[in-house]
């Protein structure tokens, strides 16, 4: 038997690590945000207004942590406040980019 969730997270795993510039993706119900690594230079707002979705790592780089603790309306705020829009969202039901705009 497969564990579906191992799996999802392996190959979630292995898309991040064959990308470079996505430093890390997770759906995060209704978005599904990325932070563009290259992009992101630490200034920590996104964190500041969605904590449960975003964290710096050692490199004071945003990651994504969470799907909890934030509606997808401060994680959009958090992508939005970034000074380098190094974070994308994208609308899971349509497939749209919703930050930045296109």
């Amino acid at each position: 038997m497969v564990d579906n969730a191992s799996s999802e997270s392996s190959n979630q795993t292995n898309q991040n690590q064959q990308d470079p510039q996505v430093m890390s993706t997770q759906q995060v119900g209704k978005y599904t945000v990325k932070v563009i690594n290259d992009k992101c230079i630490g200034a920590a707002s996104c964190v500041a207004i969605a904590p449960g979705t975003f964290e710096l790592n050692e490199q004071n780089i945003a990651e994504i942590i969470s799907q909890t603790g934030d509606t997808p309306d401060m994680q959009l705020l958090g992508a939005q406040s970034c000074p380098t829009a190094a974070i994308i969202v994208t609308d899971n039901e349509t497939g749209q980019q919703v930050w930045p705009v296109e």
